[in-house]
């Protein structure tokens, strides 16, 4: 169809269908080799199914039934579906983590849309990189795409009470490891886990990029937090397969929808659900690819005005499924409507104020507050800069100690995580509950990847002795189930000559969130000094695309993303995947 949506000849599959010559003849006689007749995609919206499923992702496993449901609604609005497989992300079985290789699967995505006929394409995706990845390639490919996640698993039940996956299980292990209970009952605790597919139940990383989603427009209404296991998360799937090809018709397209404004929604509606750290590195890699200025101070802006309204793990105590049945993501932006840029185009082809026009209040205000009355006031997420992390740190102030977040204490320096797990539990260890716990090396180069070690276990010792939090700071990430004063993504991360490289083991930082600051009480001179002497870490790959990785990522600040994938593509149409027809094997 044309720019405007008229006619089949604007088709960016027509350029392989249709026609007399050799290519053509090859090109409908691959797809006749399925067992489709030429009427099933002659003159037709060719809708990619884009599925991360994967039997090595419990989240994710799902996704043949629900790529069936979009596949449906495809053919109910006269397009016709193609499914293909892309790399997919386990956090759980993954490593040294997802984030490693977040970056190879966006590439895969976006190769595999601008290479194939595709007029649009549906990207199903659920634990946390995938959603990204996708986001990311699509965007690059820049052809009309839209979303859908998977939804979160059903609550685990432990002695009469809903968990989740990550927030409950961080504390019931170090009930653990302080005596406070049982390897019996931990052993219990680990059978009544993961009942269902689907990803964390409470407000992680993949329960944030889903509510994320939505904000950014790049989902219908309502797709965020209906569960995994409900029909209606099925329901959705027939919906935005039949939105899938309206959107061929009309090409709208990415770049459209992925606007300033969009990525300022999607910032308020993260800070509204207290949503993940690791939401912030996805959203600044996003908003490079898309050629949008957004850097760390533009989420402090924000985190200033908008409250925490969502009632949900870690920052509260219900969990995503209450939150669906409260009224979902779209009841949560009806109390931010205020605060939100109403004029941002979605996938809908409405506005954002259009969509919540429709949206009726939440009647549960157990779970979804209002902006007169929050949960918990704004500033939930914090953008800290200063001597110890002139690039910028994040910490989620919303799930940590109060009296935390104005600390100084002497560093306690840990080199990785094998020094953690070979010193945190060590009776003799020299530490009380002043000192700020310091891991290094796990950034994008030193991880390699950036894993999510952030959230330093309390040494055993204090938590025997009822310490529950800690000021922690480090170059990693944490998950999202995590919580804690943790200062995270440090920049420039300690595998960098910078001042992260420099602190020792009993040097003083102060933490003062109100101010904004993360600072090494130690003489710049005396930095210097010590960076003089110091010597960089053996690069982590020699070959293959983990040599890539370590030669070309950026830092946290910019997304963790490759250099060279930044700025916004050229338009898929001028671009030479979709015309040479001729060059077809060897002919």
């Amino acid at each position: 169809m044309s720019e405007d949506g008229a006619g089949a000849e604007g088709l960016k599959s027509a350029r392989w269908f249709e026609g007399d010559d050799v290519p053509a003849f090859v090109h409908r006689t691959a797809l006749r080799a399925e067992g489709f007749a030429t009427a099933d995609f002659e003159g037709r919206p060719v809708i990619g199914i884009c599925n991360s499923w994967s039997e090595l992702i419990n989240c994710n496993v799902h996704f043949r039934a629900l790529s069936n449901s979009v596949k449906r609604g495809v053919m109910q609005a006269g397009g016709f579906p193609l499914e293909f497989p892309t790399m997919a992300l386990g956090e759980q079985l993954m490593k040294p983590t997802t984030m490693l290789y977040r970056n190879l699967m966006a590439m895969d995505v976006e190769e595999s849309i601008r290479a194939y006929p595709l007029d649009a394409v549906v990207l199903i995706a659920g634990c946390d990189k995938t959603v990204p990845a996708q986001l990311l390639g699509a965007a690059s490919a820049d052809v009309p795409a839209i979303m859908l996640t998977g939804g979160p698993a059903t609550p685990a039940v432990f002695r009469g009470k809903e968990i989740g996956v990550g927030t409950d299980l961080w504390e019931y292990t170090d009930d653990l490891r302080a005596g406070r209970m049982s390897r019996e009952e931990y052993d219990e605790l680990e059978a009544a886990s993961g009942p269902s597919v689907g990803h964390c139940p409470e407000m992680g990383t993949a329960s944030t990029l889903a509510a994320v989603v939505e904000g950014l427009g790049m989902t219908l209404p309502g797709a965020a937090a209906a569960p995994a296991v409900d029909a209606r998360r099925y329901q959705v799937a027939d919906a935005i397969g039949r939105r899938a090809v309206e959107l061929a018709g009309e090409a709208l397209r990415p770049s459209q929808i992925l606007t300033p404004a969009a990525f300022d929604n999607a910032i308020a509606v993260l800070l509204s659900v207290g949503g993940s750290t690791n939401a912030v590195i996805h959203l600044l890699a996003l908003a490079g690819r898309c050629g949008v200025a957004l850097d760390l101070d533009r989420f402090d802006e924000i985190a200033r005005q908008v409250p925490l309204l969502a009632d949900v793990r870690p920052s509260g105590k219900h969990l995503v499924e209450q939150l669906f049945h409260a009224g979902g993501v779209p009841a949560l932006m009806k109390e931010l409507e205020p605060l939100l840029e109403r004029e941002a185009l979605t996938v809908t082809g409405k506005s954002m104020g259009e969509n919540l026009a429709e949206v009726r209040p939440s009647s549960d205000r157990s779970v979804i507050a209002t902006l007169a009355e929050p949960v918990k006031p704004a500033e939930g997420m914090v953008v800290v800069r200063g001597s110890l992390a002139p690039g910028g740190a994040v910490i989620k102030a919303s799930a940590a100690d109060p009296d935390l977040l104005v600390h100084r204490g002497p560093a306690l320096v840990f080199d990785g995580i094998d020094d953690v797990i070979a010193r945190i539990d060590d009776p003799d260890l020299e530490v009380d509950a002043d000192s700020v716990l310091v891991l290094r090396g796990c950034g994008p180069i030193g991880g390699p990847g950036m894993p999510e070690w952030g959230a330093v276990p309390i040494p055993q010792k204090l938590l025997a002795a009822g310490v529950r939090d800690m000021v922690r700071v480090s170059d990693a990430r944490m998950s999202g189930t995590a919580y804690g004063a943790v200062a995270l993504h440090v920049s420039p991360e300690g595998a960098l000559a910078g001042p992260l490289a420099a602190v020792r083991t009993g040097d003083v930082i102060s933490l003062d969130v109100p101010a904004r600051r993360l600072d090494l009480e130690v003489p710049a001179e005396e930095i210097e000094r010590r960076l003089a002497d110091w010597t960089p870490p053996e690069p982590r790959f020699d070959r293959g695309y983990g040599s890539l990785f370590l030669e070309r990522v950026t830092q946290a600040d910019e997304g963790c993303d490759f250099d060279f994938l930044r700025g916004r593509s050229a338009d898929p149409a001028s671009e030479p995947y979709g015309v040479l027809r001729g060059m077809i094997g060897g002919w």
